[in-house]
């Protein structure tokens, strides 16, 4: 296969709606993450505010929706998405589905950063009389921040995973390219161009958030 000029376009556009599809998605999933996981980790037994039967039930809803395979949840939601984007096609009718299943994955990562902060601190904050909602925004968040942005990276990798399996679907990116001409029509090269180029993106937002976590941890100035 030659790569001319309307093929390097075609794989431009991809990468463009592939990053479209995904940060779009990360931004929206985590604007819903972050608060999911901050409820789970304050009602929780040992929390600030524990309230565990609403944090098992909240937990429960979580993990049952982390547990349904993203292609089948992309079928599922159709409805929603045509409902919200007015077309169950493109770049722009992944993202509710994207969200949808990646939002309960950001709430169980932001959870998970949140029990690394040592519990010494916030006992700490709670002596010095400072409200749950202080303890949230100035001793969990900080204290949090290296570890949720290497959260964040492998977030927005796995984000990416599922935008690609969107191209089953009519999905854009580079997903959907890889499947019309590398699987579809056994182009080869078109396939393994496709996958060099994920690999490059996943690479590159990796040592982002690894670059950001040394930065921001005050444990290695």
């Amino acid at each position: 296969m030659i790569f001319d000029a309307a093929t390097v376009s075609m794989l431009k556009l991809g990468i463009w709606e592939t990053l479209y599809m995904t940060f779009t998605s990360s931004f929206f999933a985590y604007l819903i993450g972050i608060p999911l996981g901050i409820i789970l980790i304050v009602t929780d037994k040992d929390g600030i505010f524990p309230i565990p039967w609403f944090q098992r039930i909240l937990g429960l809803i979580i993990n049952l929706l982390r547990s349904v395979p993203f292609i089948i949840l992309l079928i599922m939601v159709l409805p929603i998405t045509k409902m919200v984007v007015g077309t169950t096609l493109g770049a722009s009718a992944v993202i509710p589905p994207l969200v949808i299943a990646s939002a309960p994955y950001v709430a169980r990562v932001v959870e998970s950063s949140f029990k690394e902060v040592d519990a010494g601190v916030i006992e700490a904050a709670k002596s010095m009389g400072a409200s749950p909602l202080q303890i949230i925004w100035k001793v969990l968040l900080p204290e949090a921040k290296p570890s949720l942005l290497v959260g964040a990276a492998l977030s927005i990798t796995t984000i990416l995973g599922y935008s690609a399996m969107s191209g089953f679907v009519g999905g854009g990116g580079l997903g959907d390219i890889a499947i019309k001409y590398g699987y579809y029509r056994y182009q080869t090269a078109m396939m393994f161009a496709t996958v060099a180029i994920l690999v490059i993106i996943v690479q590159i937002i990796q040592e982002a958030g690894m670059k950001l976590s040394r930065v921001s941890d005050k444990r290695i100035k």
